[in-house]
């Protein structure tokens, strides 16, 4: 196992729990990430999630949240990246929940820039990635789904390095694992990173239309955060505990 690999499974202070026993199987990246957090009417939210999943709440309160950053190097173990699907833009709008008491993150929609990408993705993962247009630059971020109707245009500009997170942000972006209904079952995808490191970000223009989701995301993010990003291994996804 490489420096860097070695590195990142060796780095769990900031986790509750232990990675699973087995080896990882696949690398990625995270990176240049932005997070918008809303909060959001616990009762409403139900209704996009499956019956076997719990809600999960801080203080009472549920949120969702969009992310939108640049994916690279998917790989296998020892196998190294092909850019063609292992590079391209996301966004992905999710939630929090729990099941057997693992708490972890669902996603209410994934998007992907490359259609090729979004079909290896789908095929190997189970994964509901869908392709939209999408662009990025210095300070913006825009998404287009055309057959959706969805569309997401982002300017902003990041600031100074963040320090200890408050509860909710560490709630919030400290998740590690993933809880999502396939065709075969709800399967659980363990992941491993590093803590997110946290720049402070100073938004000039958020224009979210998710027409499916617009009572989620109406008005103003409650909260907002930039990450330059973090590198990322992953277990294979298994049935998800009854």
């Amino acid at each position: 196992m490489s420096v860097k690999y070695k590195e990142i499974i060796g780095t769990i202070d900031h986790r509750s729990e232990a990675n699973p026993a087995e080896r990882w199987k696949y690398y990625q990246e995270w990176n240049r990430c932005v997070f918008l957090h809303w909060k959001v009417d616990a009762d409403y939210l139900k209704g996009f999630l499956p019956d076997t999943l719990e809600l999960d709440l801080i203080d009472g309160q549920a949120w969702i949240s969009l992310v939108a950053f640049t994916m690279n190097n998917i790989s296998f173990r020892n196998i190294p990246p092909f850019s063609m699907v292992s590079d391209f833009l996301e966004v992905n709008v999710r939630t929090y929940v729990k099941r057997n008491g693992e708490a972890g993150v669902y996603f209410l929609s994934m998007e992907a820039g490359k259609r090729v990408a979004c079909y290896v993705a789908k095929a190997f993962s189970g994964l509901p990635y869908r392709f939209s247009l999408m662009k990025r630059g210095a300070g913006f971020f825009r998404s287009e789904n055309l057959r959706m109707g969805d569309s997401l245009e982002l300017k902003f500009s990041t600031g100074r390095g963040l320090g200890e997170k408050t509860a909710v942000e560490r709630w919030l972006l400290e998740r590690y694992h993933l809880f999502q209904d396939t065709k075969n079952g709800i399967q659980h995808f363990p992941i491993h990173h590093i803590e997110w490191p946290l720049r402070s970000i100073s938004l000039q223009r958020v224009k979210v239309n998710y027409p499916t989701f617009r009572k989620l995301t109406d008005g103003d993010p409650v909260l907002a955060h930039y990450s330059p990003g973090v590198k990322v291994l992953a277990w294979p996804p298994r049935l998800a505990k009854q």
